[in-house]
């Protein structure tokens, strides 16, 4: 038995031993989880009573993943700024293109992102389900979750017994942004940073964290509107009046672009290399759901190597355009259950997500008349792993 199939042997006998405390202690989790950061909306997420335990080697499983993977996108990346044949098969305005082709503020490709498996414990193959460059969020879920574990019985048991380390993301966030910074030719001894995004669609506990963080190690840092932002004498400005030096982005791209007016100062101060800002927009190249389908094409196989290309063959869910230019509606329709309906660039769950094999023909006829041709994608359903859990 694998360490990692032990320690969740350990969580569950515990609990089924001591099911009465592990009530008790569940009802406590949920209690803190209402009366934490986490509580929006009269709602909280959901949790789990086994938290998820990873060993060594599974860890060092994810890493190749990861690695391979910024492999890839790093190459994507400089193809894309590189050859316009290679831009051509992305849905980008001319716009945005401007944007994604400006030089970089530091050195390196993606100084946030977050990929999302379907992973399958048993036989460890995955697939790739959303990748997050944009905004990446979820920060201080994590750290309020790993927070309320202590009225959780079953795992202070397992702590006692074994030596388990959650994952840190805050400071290790502020260590990378400063590193990235220092690569910036126009940097500063002591720079004034802002967290900016289009607020009403921010995570606000996330960035009042992050500015406690920052402010911790002694960095000016303020949360900002991005279309409150001023742009004057080649400097940026927050509304406060303060100059910003440095920015951490957390406005996502379809955001910026939807309100392309609205934002000029920051957009001017961006093109003329007036402020530092991670990340740049060529990470819109990897965050769209676009990437899925040039994943596939030969023409992105032509510059990876054997193994980065049977990677993506075995791990990449195939896509295909929703629409006249892309898959036919009667292959999706007579092929429900082997495929599902995504936004072509949206976030949070915004849009449709729509899995064929959770609709009856008669409901699935219905809906997808109503995306076709309207951004949508066609992504090969990827089969989901169970995990037992106690919730």
């Amino acid at each position: 038995m694998s360490l990692q199939k032990e320690v969740f042997e350990e969580y569950k006998s515990y609990i089924e031993n001591h099911m009465e405390e592990n009530k008790e202690g569940a009802l406590k989790v949920k209690y803190n989880l209402e009366h934490s950061p986490l509580f929006w909306n009269d709602m909280v997420d959901k949790t789990v009573h086994i938290p998820k335990v990873y060993d060594k080697n599974m860890m060092a499983k994810f890493e190749h993943i990861a690695n391979v993977t910024y492999s890839i996108f790093g190459k994507i990346i400089e193809e894309y700024r590189n050859h316009e044949d290679y831009r051509a098969l992305f849905p980008f305005s001319k716009e945005l293109e401007e944007l994604i082709l400006l030089p970089r503020s530091y050195d390196g490709f993606l100084p946030m992102a977050r990929f999302d498996l379907f992973f399958n414990e048993e036989n460890e193959d995955f697939y790739f389900c959303e990748i997050n460059t944009d905004g990446t969020a979820a920060q201080l879920r994590d750290l309020e979750m790993s927070k309320a574990l202590i009225n959780n019985p079953a795992h202070q048991y397992v702590i006692r017994k074994y030596n388990l380390s959650g994952f840190e993301l805050f400071d290790t966030w502020v260590d990378s942004f400063i590193e990235l910074y220092n690569t910036y030719p126009k940097k500063k001894d002591n720079p004034n940073i802002a967290i900016v995004d289009v607020l009403e669609n921010a995570t606000m506990g996330d960035f009042w964290e992050f500015a406690r963080r920052f402010q911790k190690r002694g960095y000016n840092c303020e949360i900002c509107d991005i279309r409150e932002l001023e742009y004057r004498d080649g400097a940026l400005y927050s509304k406060s009046g303060s100059r910003i030096d440095a920015i951490y982005r957390r406005a996502v791209t379809a955001d910026i672009m939807a309100r392309y007016d609205e934002v000029s100062d920051f957009i001017n101060a961006v093109k003329s290399d007036s402020v530092f800002f991670a990340g740049a927009f060529d990470t819109q190249i990897i965050h769209s759901k676009w990437l899925f389908y040039v994943l596939h094409l030969e023409r992105t196989w032509r510059f990876l190597t054997d193994e980065e290309v049977q990677f993506i063959k075995k791990h990449i869910p195939e896509t295909k355009e929703f629409g006249s230019k892309g898959i036919s509606m009667q292959e999706v329709l007579s092929n429900k259950d082997d495929y599902m309906i995504k936004p072509m660039d949206a976030y949070a769950s915004k849009g449709i997500y729509a899995a064929g094999r959770e609709y009856n023909n008669k409901d699935w006829e219905k809906l997808l008349p109503k995306v076709y041709d309207c951004g949508y994608i066609a992504q090969k359903y990827c089969p989901q792993y169970l995990t037992h859990n106690i919730d």
